[in-house]
């Protein structure tokens, strides 16, 4: 008897590392909103790391947290590092590229609680008198973060932030028309 479940016990880990294994290796999670005002104003708080503090979700999280920043905070090459509570974690986020009122892209190097890089963009598309605003974040998941999506929908959970900043930015821009 002992054999038997010993046996099926190896089968159910055996199925459940396969199918963790089958896992997709990338993520996208991605949030759009459209904003009433200009692509200009838009992005001068996109692309302007010192501005984040004002209509960031993770800011709110932990008003504790401690923030720096390196370099001019509106060009490539700038950064902004942080450390806070569990929720806010800490990491580094790099602007690696930027078109005036088109697009800004980052480097997210996280170092807590799980380290990882990902990219953060957000594109400015105009739309009659505002802007549609997309937010993506992208990356690779490895084994583990394969097996903890399997049981949390973590596209749910960062989208969720991102419409919370989307929202928090929205009512930022349109504070200054």
């Amino acid at each position: 008897m002992l054999i038997k479940i010993l046996i099926g016990l190896a089968v159910v880990i055996a199925v459940f590392l396969v199918v963790v294994a089958l896992q997709p290796a990338t993520f996208r999670v991605k949030r759009s909103a459209v904003i009433p005002a200009p692509p200009a104003v838009v992005f001068a708080h996109v692309g302007d790391l010192q501005k984040w503090q004002a209509w960031s979700p993770w800011a709110k999280m932990d008003p504790n947290s401690t923030a720096t920043f390196d370099g001019p905070p509106d060009r490539v090459g700038s950064s902004f590092t942080w450390s806070g509570n569990d929720k806010v974690g800490e990491g580094t986020m790099t602007m690696t590229e930027r078109k005036p009122d088109e697009l800004v892209r980052f480097r997210l190097d996280f170092r807590k609680p799980f380290k990882g890089t990902n990219t953060s963009e957000f594109t400015l598309r105009p739309d009659g008198g505002g802007t549609v605003v997309e937010w993506s974040m992208t990356g690779t998941k490895n084994f583990v973060f394969k097996a903890v999506g399997l049981f949390m929908d973590c596209d749910r959970m960062a989208g969720e932030q991102f419409e919370e900043g989307l929202a928090n930015l929205k009512t930022t821009c349109e504070a200054e028309k």
